[in-house]
């Protein structure tokens, strides 16, 4: 029997100084821990992460990275605002009770 292959998330952090970091994962639990522990991108490691403020969910990394480089593009505004409107209804509940 086949493995069920992952999803792939894109997720969008607020940092502790009101920046914003754009990712993608497929454990976003364990993604944001190390962010947060500076075991993460570089870019968090100078700018802590806060909060995630969005996730969406793929079924493959080829669709996650190009919405990652996509909204990468945008101001931070925009950014915000995409991944709050992102339906958090798709993701694990487990993720949902962390938005």
């Amino acid at each position: 029997m086949k493995k069920p292959e992952a999803l792939w998330f894109v997720y969008v952090l607020e940092c502790m100084n009101g920046r914003l970091y754009t990712g993608i994962t497929t454990n976003l639990d364990e993604r944001f821990a190390k962010h947060c522990s500076g075991k993460g991108a570089m870019f968090t490691r100078l700018n802590r992460p806060s909060r995630m403020i969005g996730a969406i969910s793929f079924l493959n990394r080829s669709e996650a990275s190009r919405l990652e480089w996509t909204i990468k593009q945008l101001t931070p505004e925009c950014k915000r605002e995409t991944a709050l409107g992102w339906p958090t209804k798709r993701l694990p509940k487990i993720v949902r009770r962390k938005l």
